[in-house]
């Protein structure tokens, strides 16, 4: 009787040990997972910040080549450049896209009359027509000065596209030149092309373009 009660109590023992080592096995367990799950966690964002500040780096780069910045070291363009930022489409040309500029040199502004200046469009009653004549002047997509001389001879000598405003250009030759025909039935040529952008190209004319 005795030898079975010591039996069932090691066997009880052993038991409990047992079940003992077996939640002791399964906390090691969890806690095991908890760590990998822990560092999975840390390595991801650590990654993700790596990923970001990559980003940002490269939009940093992007935006120092950028359409915007181009204009703003070229002191023929330094007009055109107040007026973008006046009308607030600086923005627009700094950041990530794709753009084609026609941009008239400080000389093309000096041209317009006076109803039509900078001075008069700079003013804050007026934005709404300067950001519409600034939008004539900008294509999405790159067109370069191959590319748009291809389009002309395609098009059998005059080559119609739209501005991101909504309005069309006539492109056209002229002594193997490049002219732009604005809506008002008045020219202008392209005196410096295929000046390259992080977001884009721009042409440099001599004439500012005119709307309707």
């Amino acid at each position: 009787m005795k030898t079975r009660n010591i039996k069932s109590l090691a066997l009880i023992a052993f038991a409990a040990l047992a079940l003992g080592s077996c939640k002791d096995q399964a906390k090691m367990d969890a806690d095991k997972k908890a760590m990998e799950e822990k560092i999975a966690m840390e390595e991801a964002n650590v990654k993700a910040e790596e990923m970001k500040m990559k980003e940002d780096a490269k939009k940093k780069e992007m935006m120092a080549t950028s359409i915007a910045s181009v204009a703003s070291e070229n002191a023929e363009l330094s007009t055109l450049v107040s007026a973008v930022k006046a009308a607030d489409l600086d923005k627009m040309l700094s950041e990530p896209g794709s753009y084609t500029v026609f941009a008239p040199s400080n000389n093309a502004f000096e041209k317009l009359p006076k109803k039509m200046s900078i001075a008069e469009l700079g003013k804050p009653e007026n934005k709404e027509m300067l950001t519409k004549v600034l939008q004539y002047h900008v294509v999405s997509g790159v067109i370069t000065s191959d590319q748009l001389v291809a389009a002309i001879k395609g098009a059998n000598g005059k080559y119609t596209f739209t501005t991101v405003g909504g309005k069309d250009l006539t492109a056209s030759l002229k002594n193997d030149k490049m002219e732009l025909k604005d809506e008002k039935g008045n020219k202008t040529e392209v005196v410096l092309g295929n000046v390259k952008a992080s977001n884009g190209v721009i042409h440099v004319i001599n004439d500012v373009l005119l709307i309707k």
